[in-house]
């Protein structure tokens, strides 16, 4: 039970990040403050899903096919949103 739990969970968070291709559709997610704050939001959520499945499959132990497509996906998302991240705030620090 546990296991499909978790993997029902990292299964929906796949189609999350994808929820932001709707949300530009809007003239006032376009604008300044909202784009940057949405943009670190969903970069966020990414590293989130990425280690909470990375997590869930080693130390859940949950090894279905499902899952393993669901660790793939994920940590390309969380290595994503790194990249998103550090582009909007390192070059503020130099």
């Amino acid at each position: 039970m546990k296991n499909k739990i978790l993997t029902s969970i990292s299964t929906i968070m796949l189609f999350v990040p994808w929820t932001i291709l709707i949300l530009r559709m809007f003239d006032w997610a376009l604008q300044s403050p909202t784009a940057e704050i949405m943009i670190s939001c969903y970069a966020a959520f990414m590293i989130f899903s990425g280690i909470f499945t990375i997590f869930s499959y080693a130390k859940g132990k949950v090894r279905s096919s499902l899952m393993r497509i669901c660790l793939v996906v994920n940590s390309l998302y969380a290595a994503f949103g790194v990249f998103a991240l550090a582009l909007m705030y390192l070059p503020n620090l130099f």
